[in-house]
């Protein structure tokens, strides 16, 4: 086996496109992360992609500094233990992807990685919109910068481990409201928003659906149901085939939630701490 370095997002994708198509779902945070670079390649100040190879493209990895690695799942048992020994002693924070490959890089980079976020992946191809909630959506414009800001930075609080790498919530805010593939849906009720959905990171068939927050004191009155549903229904009424989320699997009340609104479970994936 032999671990090869692209130059850029393109050659990666060139070399990984057969492996990674081969479970779109699965792979959604790989292609978001690739699609982001190619809409704005300076979305990230650095990205480095690797593919392990034999006769053939055995596994697929990137990363994008200071975010951990994020893997694919490999042709070949082994191959992603062959990636992390071939580049343990460079810089990264941990590992994500579906479970086992995250579980395999991980081991092999340190003997006992720590958890730090057990998710799962769900993917929808019809939605169901909730009747009996008050409001309507509406998607985000740049006046409303300032709110989206505000609850990104309370869902990074709330949602994210501490020590988790965050972004540039700015930034990405930013980006997103001058996007056409991008942006953030809000579900107001009497002209006042009260929760609010991202989306983007888009795939070759869909797109990936938030975060999702709504402030602790309006919870409880399925807003955060509503705009996920109408948010994600927009997305599939405009020709994509998936919509993808990820879930906190200690969460049950919102995996519950996104079941009810049509999302299905595609796997366990897992953000690994190298401590």
């Amino acid at each position: 086996m032999e671990l090869r370095e692209h130059a850029g997002v393109t050659a990666f994708l060139a070399a990984a496109g057969k492996l990674l198509a081969a479970d779109e779902s699965r792979h959604n945070l790989i292609y978001g992360i690739c699609s982001t670079l190619i809409d704005t390649p300076d979305a990230y100040p650095e990205a480095y992609f690797w593919t392990v190879d034999d006769d053939e493209t055995l596994a697929a990895l990137l990363r994008t500094p200071p975010f951990n690695f994020a893997v694919a799942r490999p042709l070949r048992e082994g191959a992603l233990a062959f990636a992390a020994e071939r580049l343990r002693g460079t810089e990264s924070p941990g590992v994500t992807g579906a479970v086992p490959e995250a579980d395999e890089f991980a081991r092999a980079w340190t003997g006992e990685p720590r958890l730090r976020m057990k998710q799962g992946i769900y993917a929808a191809r019809e939605i169901h919109v909730p009747s009996d909630v008050p409001g309507a959506m509406r998607l985000a414009a740049p006046d409303d910068r300032d709110v989206v800001v505000t609850w990104i930075h309370a869902f990074q609080d709330e949602a994210l481990p501490d020590e988790a790498p965050h972004l540039d919530i700015v930034a990405v805010v930013e980006r997103r409201l001058r996007s056409d593939a991008a942006g953030f849906a809000l579900w107001e009720v009497g002209g006042r928003p009260v929760s609010m959905c991202g989306f983007g990171a888009r795939t070759p068939h869909g797109i990936r659906i938030g975060p999702v927050y709504t402030p602790p004191e309006l919870r409880g009155r399925g807003y955060g149901s509503a705009v996920t549903a109408a948010a994600s229904k927009r997305q599939l009424d405009a020709g994509r085939d998936f919509c993808f989320l990820y879930t906190d699997l200690a969460n049950p009340t919102s995996n519950k939630i996104y079941m009810n609104i049509g999302y299905e479970f595609v796997c366990d994936s897992a953000d690994y701490a190298f401590d």
